[in-house]
């Protein structure tokens, strides 16, 4: 498991930055005890933990909680190594940089269902190195033997004599001591939190109102902010009127920003009717001819080009030569927007010798480097508040937002509150990447493939965003799932063809796993018809060497009877699928009426994720993820002259309450290396239902969403 090295040295260090206070820690306060902090005196054990005279244990925050649990699944981990009254836990948002940096990325960020797993070692022995010097130091006062000693529900216990001191009591003299190197971690059959479903930190702040989110944000001397942006991506501005915008009562000015323009006004309200004022217009560009079909028109021609090699396993040419039967299947998926429910914002206050911050973000260290951009001072100048994320699913690690409201607050010279409309949101995404993927398949006498060939086109993520991970023109995430696949078929043949185009690519939520999964998964349960096979038996066969694979599988037989026909009326289709270190596998139930109608009535749910830390946060996560590919099934950003249609959610619509189905999620806990939960949800959910769309029709959705004209029942 990849872990920072939690040294003396690596504990003292970081202790010295926090108590530095180089970076402004933004307080989330889940309870009354972070309103009583200033009467509290509070000491810094180590860089993830402080303890109070109160006895509350504030733990730092590394990672933004974004509806994904982390701000209770984190501080588990030290309050249990550390034996904390867990009452007495809050938590505060870490500084940047530093030991707080995202081990996997090498930057402050909260992705790729990294956080819990990632932290997991790390956090419980920064727990556990407290623990052991609040002991040393109740037996230098007690003048006995720490190991007469033991750490439970915030005390230290003098096993002989009962005496008693309180973590608050002990804190300061803890402090001065030097933290073991590699303090005794207990084994999973100690744990007395991890395991738990602990209530969420969060939630009591989020019920009454107090918790603060990005757009709730408010700065003394504040104005408010909102932009027109280019229609087409990469347009710049013609011409617009200023002075009609500035004669809507409160607007204070018109900033022209490199892809718009920005109203700046009293409240938005006055912004946004001084935007409509502005009867802005755009410069053409090369790109107002694009539309939907010329876009996928070039993804096709690139199923014609050899691509990268992504995976070559055996001779997959020579055993579809050989193959007794071959089966070819082409799937596409379109453009996705993130649609996350609370639309872009963030709010910036630039002066003269310092910068700050108040955003909803996933890269912290991004943030502040693009603010030193816009600024020109230095990062040890720039100040990030980590607010609470109205949604983040990838959309936003991105900055375009962050960069407008620094430079509007520079302009200005006071500080601005820019809130994006729910149109511009969704017209100006990084969208999930338009792909198309062919599968050709050899199946020997007996049905079982012996080889495959899959080619998949589409635009590259990395290119942009980390275009050094790009190596020889292949982007790891367009093939994710598909090249690292799991059956075992002894010949296969992956290649990836880069087909970028005007429209911005970025992280949607399970990445490359989100569409590559619906393709997979589908050609498989093809696989399994054209050779008569029960989909369920072809995927164990083919899982025969995967043990953990089988479990989930089977498991799932025994709470839906998958390998089974189905009740008259419905249908079930099953996908399985590994991502981000779990393995999720899905069962859906729908019914298809006479006028087509899909309902999906039922979802089981079987999640390997490895250790379970909170089975409250993984459910939440697994029903969470499923919705979100429920909604996809139906969801496409389409274009006409280099234009976006759709505009909010009349057009890009989500899952409606009245179209949830039941869902029954199943965890299956092991030892194993831990998975991530925020995202392997997502994956498996559109196959299901689209191969039981297809047990119950014969028809075979290869191209989303299901009305597509290729996919319409």
């Amino acid at each position: 498991m990849d872990t920072l090295n939690v040294s003396r040295r690596n504990f003292l260090k970081s202790t010295a930055t926090v108590a530095g206070g180089l970076i402004i820690g933004f307080h989330l306060p889940h309870n009354s005890r972070l309103a009583q902090a200033a009467e509290t005196t509070e000491t810094a054990i180590n860089a993830w933990l402080r303890i109070g005279t109160d006895d509350s244990v504030t733990v730092m925050m590394a990672h933004s909680e974004m509806g994904q649990g982390v701000h209770t699944s984190l501080p588990m981990l030290v309050a249990e190594e550390l034996e904390a009254d867990w009452r007495n836990i809050q938590i505060e948002t870490s500084p940047i940089g530093g030991v707080y940096q995202n081990p996997a990325m090498g930057m402050q960020i909260t992705g790729g269902s990294t956080s819990v797993r990632l932290r997991w070692e790390m956090l419980r022995t920064a727990g556990a190195a407290a623990r052991e010097v609040l002991i040393e130091a109740a037996a230098q006062q007690w003048q006995v033997q720490p190991e007469n000693c033991r750490a439970a529900l915030g005390k230290v216990i003098h096993t002989n004599s009962g005496q008693t001191l309180s973590y608050g009591q002990l804190a300061e003299a803890a402090a001065k001591l030097m933290p073991p190197d590699s303090p005794k971690l207990k084994s999973p059959s100690e744990f007395k939190i991890i395991g738990q479903p602990i209530k969420r930190l969060d939630t009591p702040a989020k019920v009454d109102g107090s918790a603060i989110f990005g757009i709730d944000v408010k700065v003394p001397n504040m104005l408010i902010a909102t932009v027109k942006q280019s229609p087409v991506f990469g347009g710049k501005v013609k011409q617009y009127d200023e002075a009609a915008a500035k004669a809507i009562a409160g607007v204070k000015a018109v900033v022209e920003i490199p892809n718009g323009v920005a109203v700046v006004a009293e409240n938005y309200w006055q912004a946004k009717k001084g935007v409509e004022a502005l009867n802005v217009s755009f410069a053409e560009t090369e790109h107002d001819k694009q539309d939907t079909a010329s876009i996928t028109k070039l993804l096709e021609q690139g199923l014609t080009e050899n691509g990268a090699v992504a995976r070559n396993t055996g001779d997959a040419q020579a055993a579809l030569k050989t193959a007794k039967t071959q089966l070819t299947a082409e799937y596409s998926v379109p453009f996705l927007a993130h649609v996350t429910m609370e639309p872009m914002n963030c709010t910036a206050d630039v002066k003269t010798d310092s910068c700050e911050v108040w955003v909803g973000t996933q890269a912290q260290e991004w943030v502040q480097q693009t603010a030193a951009k816009v600024t020109g001072l230095p990062k040890e100048k720039i100040a990030v508040h980590t607010t609470y994320l109205g949604g983040g699913f990838g959309r936003r690690v991105e900055l375009d937002f962050v960069t407008q409201a620094v430079l509007l607050s520079k302009t200005v010279r006071q500080p601005v509150k820019l809130i994006w409309a729910r149109e511009e949101d969704t017209q100006h995404d990084f969208y999930r990447p338009a792909m198309r993927v062919k599968f050709t398949a050899g199946l020997d006498e007996k049905g079982m493939p012996t080889a495959i060939q899959t080619r998949v086109v589409g635009p590259s993520i990395l290119q942009r965003v980390f275009p050094g991970a790009v190596k020889n023109g292949l982007d790891s995430t367009a093939v994710e799932g598909i090249a690292d696949m799991r059956y075992e078929i002894p010949n296969q043949y992956t290649d990836y063809v880069m087909k970028n185009t005007h429209v911005p690519v970025g992280f949607w939520r399970s990445v490359g796993h989100s569409h590559n999964a619906f393709f997979l998964e589908s050609f498989i349960d093809e696989i399994a018809h054209a050779s008569g096979k029960n989909p369920y038996h072809l995927r164990r066969t083919l899982l025969s060497k995967s043990p953990r694979f089988l479990k989930v599988l089977d498991t799932l037989v025994w709470h839906t009877n998958c390998d089974q026909p189905a009740p008259k009326g419905y249908s079930r289709g099953i996908a399985i699928h590994h991502s981000f270190g779990s393995i999720v596998g899905e069962v859906a139930e729908v019914s298809v009426s006479e006028a087509g109608k899909v309902t999906v009535h039922r979802v089981v749910c079987v999640v390997d994720c490895g250790i379970v830390v909170n089975p409250d946060t993984v459910k939440a996560q697994m029903e969470s993820a499923i919705v979100y590919g429920l909604s996809a099934l139906k969801e496409a950003i389409t274009l006409k002259n280099g234009r976006v249609e759709q505009s909010n959610f009349h057009d890009f619509p989500v899952l409606k309450m009245a179209e949830m189905p039941q869902i029954e999620v199943v965890m299956i806990s092991n030892e194993e290396k831990l998975g991530g939960v925020g995202e392997p949800g997502t994956p498996p959910i559109i196959p299901a239902v689209t191969n039981a769309i297809f047990a119950a029709t014969g028809k075979r959705l290869r191209h989303l969403p299901i009305d597509h004209k290729e996919s319409k029942l």
